[in-house]
């Protein structure tokens, strides 16, 4: 029963939020990554060619960005069952803004190493001015994923019955109580 159960949990668990990490750390560095690159390609510490760093990471930020999208969309179903449709579209639209930035922002970094040295220098200032705007399209990402997560109990539409039958199930659950409930022996200051 026991490895029924493990496969069954592995079959179930989302991957969702597993990718959306590397996106959202990504955003957060990306701003000083860039900034540094700037500051040192504009002090002559670092050649132009250092810039690269800067769009190698965006390209990254993009890439595991657009597949913490996909499988967001793989969930939404299956999640709304649980949350309702407005918290899922909050979310959605956040990411799509998030996504429009983060191509916006990759598109300005390598525009900055291709074109000529005058313009290169105003470009990469703009795209690393726009990486804080992704840091902030990500936190609005984040937030809106955190409620769904912790206010609206999305969680939930990938629980399965304990051994018992406790939707939710775990060790803090009581018998017949919704997901995510409390267990009625224990107050909220324990």
């Amino acid at each position: 029963m026991v490895g029924e159960q493990k496969e069954f949990i592995m079959e179930t668990l989302p991957l969702h939020p597993k990718l959306v990490h590397l996106p959202m750390a990504l955003a957060v560095l990306m701003p000083l990554i860039a900034g540094g690159l700037l500051l040192a390609w504009w002090r002559d510490v670092l050649p132009r060619r250092a810039w690269w760093g800067a769009v190698l990471l965006q390209a990254a930020l993009m890439a595991s960005g657009l597949a913490s999208f996909n499988t967001g969309e793989r969930d939404e179903e299956r999640v709304e069952a649980v949350v309702g449709d407005a918290p899922i579209e909050t979310h959605e639209e956040a990411a799509t803004m998030f996504l429009i930035g983060g191509g916006v922002t990759l598109a300005l970094l390598l525009a900055a190493a291709l074109v000529p040295l005058g313009l290169a220098r105003t470009l990469a200032l703009a795209g690393t001015l726009s990486t804080v705007a992704v840091l902030w399209l990500g936190v609005r990402v984040g937030e809106a994923g955190g409620k769904l997560v912790y206010q609206h109990n999305a969680g939930a539409a990938f629980s399965q019955p304990a051994i018992g039958g406790a939707p939710g199930g775990g060790p803090g659950a009581a018998p017949g109580a919704a997901p995510g409930a409390a267990r009625p022996d224990r107050d909220d200051d324990d």
